[in-house]
């Protein structure tokens, strides 16, 4: 008995984190679940790895019908992170394409610039996303972006002129 990884490489228990995990388990029964990176983002040994022309790497994480705990898939959708909204300014009347980069932004399904939503949203990578800016009053707006995770705010990221 003993548990291996893809190389064939014993697992030993010292691996596992020693408090155990929590949360109901939920059932993965539709398909395969992988997850899938950039293959310059980190490596996996040669064997586990699916190359695309696209260049990410594809690593099988649950076959269908697994039981998983909701922890477990809570790791895989870490929440976004906002660093810069650049430009910074744009006019009132809207139109401002605007740069959003940060972490794990790949996820994110709408942004809003003080409320109203842009428009146009584009991921271009797990760290930068593009958006229109919406038409709205002068002043200092938050930048709002929301993902699976939740929300998260950039305070007075965006100036209307």
């Amino acid at each position: 008995m003993g548990l291996y990884d893809a190389s064939g490489n014993r697992i030993k228990k010292d691996s596992f984190p020693a408090t155990p995990a929590t949360g109901d388990p939920l059932m993965v029964v539709t398909q395969d679940v992988y997850a899938t990176r950039r293959h310059d983002e980190g490596t996996v040994p040669a064997n586990t790895r699916d190359r695309k022309p696209e260049g990410s790497i594809k690593t099988l994480l649950f076959r269908a019908g697994a039981t998983v705990r909701q922890s477990t898939i809570d790791r895989y959708f870490p929440a976004a992170t906002i660093a810069a909204v650049v430009p910074g300014t744009g006019p009132a009347a809207g139109g401002t394409v605007v740069t959003i980069t940060g972490a794990n932004l790949d996820g994110v399904a709408d942004v809003k610039f003080g409320g109203t939503a842009g428009t146009n949203l584009k991921i271009l990578s797990s760290g930068k996303i593009q958006v229109t800016a919406p038409a709205h009053a002068a002043g200092a707006v938050n930048v709002v972006v929301g993902d699976e995770a939740g929300a998260v705010t950039k305070t007075n990221a965006f100036t209307y002129s």
